[in-house]
């Protein structure tokens, strides 16, 4: 039995299990980004430390002896082994992590002002947020949680209602300054609209559904600007330069705190809005379980399974 000072170095084994298992000294090269006569000489180390011969160096290539192929099934066998447990001690040290999908509207608006309490309440537990401005494909995305905006209904997946949708026309209070109060929709009509450019599939409400459902004779005017982004359309409504179409669970901040101007006389509400979805077949970790609970006690509401 070797003893420990005549075990070959670990780097060398390594070099001789890439090199067995590609059989080749010169794809083994690549693979561990090292020149061919370095793997050549970490090989020749291996075999005069053991005192036998690894490989055969046949015709455009190599093959293993006898002794090559125990060594290769001991080396592979052990090396998996150390990087199991490697593995399990760097999981051990590392926080759990979350990882959340939602849109760029939920996240910056709703989400992103509420974390620092999370993070305040749970801070070994580690948020992951993956936004994105097109409705979310559950079935690649890696999320453990997702809050959607739709209907509820998603196959194969738990859903429950977090928020409501409530629409109403929101503006600066600039835009504003030195009118009369909005209380018609040809009042409403002679401001400057702004529009949100909708994708296929999304199920948000525009300005055409707000005017519909208030029963109004008028079609809305052509808006002034368009906006693939909802970020971007607020950042333009908080600057003044006009009215766009305000989601309750989202602006609620920018309305309390008298950044926006809510024109509650021509709301609108639907069977829709912010949805907690998660996998039907899967147990939830604890981490998830705390920031569910966590969501639901910060969003002030009484979830609902659709």
């Amino acid at each position: 039995m070797l003893e420990r000072d005549e075990l070959p170095p670990l780097q060398s084994l390594v070099v001789f299990e890439t090199a067995a298992r590609l059989l080749s000294f010169t794809a083994a090269a690549k693979e561990l980004n090292m020149t061919q006569p370095a793997v050549s000489q970490q090989i020749r180390s291996v075999e005069l430390a053991l005192g036998v011969t690894l490989f055969e160096r046949i015709y455009r290539g190599v093959r293993l002896t006898d002794e090559g192929h125990s060594l290769l099934k001991m080396t592979q066998k052990h090396l998996k082994e150390l990087r199991d447990a490697l593995q399990k001690m760097k999981q051990k040290n590392r926080h759990p992590r979350i990882n959340v999908a939602t849109d760029f509207a939920f996240a910056a608006f709703r989400l992103m002002p509420r974390l620092p309490e999370f993070r305040k309440q749970y801070p070994n537990i580690d948020i992951r947020i993956q936004a994105s401005q097109s409705e979310v494909d559950l079935a690649s995305t890696e999320a453990d949680i997702a809050i959607l905006f739709g209907d509820g209904h998603y196959q194969g997946y738990r859903s429950e209602k977090l928020l409501a949708e409530r629409v109403y026309p929101v503006c600066s209070p600039k835009l504003l300054d030195g009118k009369d109060p909005v209380g018609t929709f040809k009042e409403l009509s002679a401001l400057p609209l702004l529009k949100l450019n909708l994708e296929a599939g999304q199920q948000w409400m525009d300005w055409a559904t707000v005017f519909r459902l208030n029963n109004s004779n008028m079609a809305p005017p052509e808006p002034v600007m368009e906006f693939d982004n909802y970020t971007l359309l607020v950042q333009a409504v908080i600057s003044g330069q006009g009215v766009g179409l305000g989601w309750s669970p989202l602006l609620d901040d920018f309305i309390k705190s008298g950044v926006l101007v809510a024109l509650e006389d021509f709301a609108v509400a639907s069977e829709r809005g912010y949805y907690m979805v998660t996998p039907n077949q899967q147990a939830l970790s604890d981490p998830a379980i705390a920031f569910l609970q966590w969501i639901v006690s910060a969003n002030d509401v009484n979830p609902t399974k659709a």
